[in-house]
C-alpha cells in the first residue's frame, strides 16, 4: 500500500496458494473447535440423536429422585408436627412414634395397596414356576435340563417306565437328521440286526440313548454340540430314544418339546 501525498510504500503483504490454503484451512479448524465447544457445553447437545436417550434417562433419575424427597419432606413434616405438639403438651411422650415407626407404617400401607389383577398374576406366576420345577425335578444334572429335540417327527409310542418300557419311539421322514438332545461324548456306536446303528450320547452322568439310526455321522468318542447333527434316518425304521440321569430313568415327552 502507498501514500497518497508521497507514493511512499506504508506497508506491503504477499498472497500465494500456499498461504490461502493455509488461512482456509486455519479458518475450517476454528470453526470446528468452536461448534465442538458449543455443543460439548450448552445445551445444544440435546438436540442431537444420541444425547436425547441419556437427557431422558437423567429426567427419570430427577423425577425418582424427587418424588423420593417429597416422601422424606413428608415424613420429616409429620414428625415436626408431633415435635409442636409434643412442646405444646397437647400429646404425651407414651404416644409418640419414631421416625422409623412411621416410615414402617408407610411402607405397610403402601404394600397393602394391592389389586385383583396383581394377585391373579403372582398367583399364575407361582403356578407356572411349580409346574416347571416338578417337571425337572427328575434330572440332577442342570447342565441338560433343557434338552435339544433329537428329530422331527411324529411321536408313534410313549415309554411306559411302569410297564418297564423305556423307550419312545418317533417316526420320521427319509434323510431327517439325528441330532444331539445335549453337549457331550459318543461313548458308543453299534450295528443293529436290522442293519441300522445304536448310539449312545454321554453328558456327565446324563445318557441319551439313540436306536435305528439308519447312517451315522459321528465316530465312538466324537465330542459334539447340542443340535448337531449325529445322524440320518431312512423313513423306514422309527427312532427309539431312552434318557438315563445317573441310572434313573427320564420320561423324553417330560423334558422334550416335540
Amino acid at each position: 500500500m502507498l501514500e497518497d501525498t508521497t507514493l511512499r510504500e506504508v506497508f506491503h503483504f504477499r498472497v500465494s496458494l500456499i498461504s490461502g490454503i493455509s488461512i482456509i484451512t486455519i479458518f475450517f479448524i476454528a470453526l470446528i473447535v468452536l461448534l465442538s465447544v458449543l455443543i460439548v457445553y450448552t445445551p445444544i447437545r440435546n438436540i442431537l440423536p444420541g444425547y436425547s436417550a441419556s437427557l431422558r434417562q437423567q429426567l427419570i433419575e430427577e423425577s425418582a429422585r424427587v418424588d423420593s424427597l417429597q416422601n422424606s419432606l413428608t415424613i420429616q413434616r409429620q414428625y415436626l408436627d408431633v415435635i409442636k405438639q409434643l412442646t405444646a403438651g397437647d400429646i404425651t411422650t407414651e404416644n409418640v412414634q419414631s421416625l422409623d415407626s412411621m416410615q414402617i407404617v408407610e411402607r405397610a400401607k403402601i404394600l397393602e395397596m394391592n389389586n385383583e389383577a396383581t394377585d391373579a398374576f403372582l398367583s399364575q406366576y407361582e403356578l407356572k414356576e411349580r409346574e416347571r420345577l416338578l417337571l425337572y425335578d427328575n434330572i440332577t444334572n442342570r447342565d441338560v435340563r433343557q434338552l435339544y429335540r433329537p428329530v422331527r417327527g411324529i411321536v408313534a409310542h410313549t415309554a411306559d417306565p411302569d410297564a418297564r418300557d423305556y423307550t419312545t419311539a418317533i417316526r420320521t421322514a427319509k434323510n431327517e437328521n439325528v441330532l444331539a438332545t445335549t453337549r457331550g461324548v459318543i461313548v458308543a456306536v453299534e450295528h443293529l440286526a436290522d442293519n441300522t446303528w445304536a448310539m449312545t450320547l454321554q453328558t456327565g452322568e446324563f445318557i441319551t440313548c439313540y436306536r435305528h439310526v439308519s447312517k451315522t455321522m459321528k465316530t465312538k468318542g466324537a465330542n459334539v454340540e447340542k443340535g448337531e447333527s449325529i445322524g440320518l434316518m431312512d423313513g423306514k425304521h422309527d427312532l427309539h430314544i431312552e434318557l438315563w440321569d445317573a441310572g434313573r430313568f427320564v420320561n423324553p415327552a417330560e423334558v422334550i418339546v416335540w
